[in-house]
């Protein structure tokens, strides 16, 4: 499988752009990660992966999403962008996620990408906006991969996005990058109307055949305004998720990239580690986009390394959230999450202003963490590379064994509530 996707990816990609991909992303990235690790000795965190969302706007209006697509357009002025990725390279960072909104409806986000060559940067995008223009542009700058989200064929696409015509027009920017031998991506949030379509081995060597270069699976999370518990995963299906993932890395020829599992297939979550954290639209910092609560802002005198390293909010976060589950907090434990917002003062950094009604609303329900079920990586590839740069590091050290009985029980009785769930 590995000499066949190293082949793929040399064939199709232009050789000026590997080189870009190999160098920022992949050894200065991994030089990220260490210095992450030195940092944590000292009790010190910094995320070594920063993820923007550097508007709100969008074309499209998906089930669930807790984005506000549909307020007045907030964008991060450039000026704060470069600021901070500036401040952020100082400290040893070379790869950043670039989201929205719909990132390409930002005026300005090819010169920002222009304005940081040695950077690499991954745009989540629904890839309408990529014309040929535009990804012509893209393998100019050479230092950017398109991460392209498809939710379905063209029934269900058109009914998750709330749009006509999505699965085609996703298509079309798709091929435009993929005719520039740009390093392309597509990722999928899986959920009950697409994960029989999905997640399968004929999508996944369709994707081959079109010459995608990686696919990135992660699970609906039903939370925001609109949330759509209905959409949600059951427990079995998230162990259907991790375990065709790990067959699938060993059997083709394409990439496939997840958040939430280490090596030995054990849960984690990437902001309880400390490897990631979020920035809004309004720039206001926080725990993970799903979490849009906040105290700081990329705004701040100090910057950006200081003011996360220096945040009581996020430590917090990250401490506690570790101490009770392996999984998603927000999902699992909304209490602690309202408990945390409330101790330090932190505002809601939603434009509709309900976030704090909708985190109390939220009921207790399954995540990742499904204790008994973990599913080790079988390729060596994987699990070599998640054994040094993607694991929990040690964040799950004080996790209590109550806390352990409390996610089966949880799993429990979540599994018996929804045995007769539609789906």
């Amino acid at each position: 499988m590995f000499p066949e996707l190293v082949s793929r990816i040399l064939k199709s990609t232009d050789p000026r752009l590997l080189a870009k991909f190999m160098w920022n992303f992949g050894f200065k990235g991994m030089l990220s990660v260490e210095r992450f690790k030195a940092r944590i000795k000292k009790g010190e965190y910094f995320p070594p992966f920063l993820y923007l969302s550097i508007l709100n706007s969008c074309n499209l209006r998906c089930q669930g999403c807790w984005v506000d697509v549909e307020a007045e357009r907030t964008q991060i002025d450039i000026e704060t962008l470069n600021r901070t990725i500036d401040d952020a390279k100082a400290h040893g960072n070379a790869f950043f996620g670039i989201l929205g909104g719909e990132p390409f409806m930002h005026p300005e986000l090819l010169d920002l990408l222009a304005a940081h060559p040695d950077c690499y940067f991954q745009v989540f995008t629904n890839g309408q906006f990529i014309t040929e223009k535009i990804a012509r542009q893209l393998r100019v700058l050479g230092n950017v991969t398109p991460l392209i989200s498809i939710e379905g064929r063209e029934i269900v696409s058109d009914e998750r996005r709330g749009k006509k015509e999505v699965f085609t027009r996703t298509l079309r920017g798709l091929e435009h990058c993929l005719n520039e031998r740009i390093l392309t991506g597509v990722a999928t949030s899986v959920c009950q109307t697409n994960i029989d379509d999905l997640c399968t081995e004929s999508w996944l060597r369709e994707l081959i055949s079109r010459g995608v270069h990686y696919a990135w699976y992660h699970t609906y999370r039903p939370v925001g305004p609109k949330m759509n518990p209905q959409l949600a995963l059951r427990p079995e299906q998230l162990v259907q998720v991790r375990r065709f993932v790990v067959e699938m890395r060993a059997k083709l020829p394409i990439a496939l990239i997840d958040a939430y599992y280490d090596g030995e297939g054990q849960a984690l979550c990437p902001m309880s580690t400390g490897v990631s954290h979020h920035v809004s639209p309004r720039g206001d910092i926080e725990p993970c986009p799903i979490i849009q609560f906040a105290v700081e802002n990329i705004k701040d005198k100090r910057g950006v390394f200081a003011t996360i390293r220096d945040s009581e909010f996020l430590k917090d976060f990250r401490e506690l959230s570790a101490a009770e589950t392996r999984g998603c907090v927000v999902l699992e434990r909304p209490d602690l999450v309202k408990q945390l917002v409330v101790k330090h003062g932190a505002r809601d950094t939603t434009l509709r202003g309900t976030a704090m009604a909708e985190l109390e609303a939220m009921e207790p329900r399954f995540s990742q963490w499904l204790p008994g079920e973990e599913i080790p990586e079988k390729h060596w590839m994987y699990r070599w590379a998640k054994k040094y740069w993607f694991n929990d590091f040690h964040a799950y050290s004080k996790v209590t064994p109550s806390a352990a009985n409390k996610a089966k029980e949880l799993q429990k009785r979540l599994i018996e509530k929804s045995v007769h769930a539609p789906v």
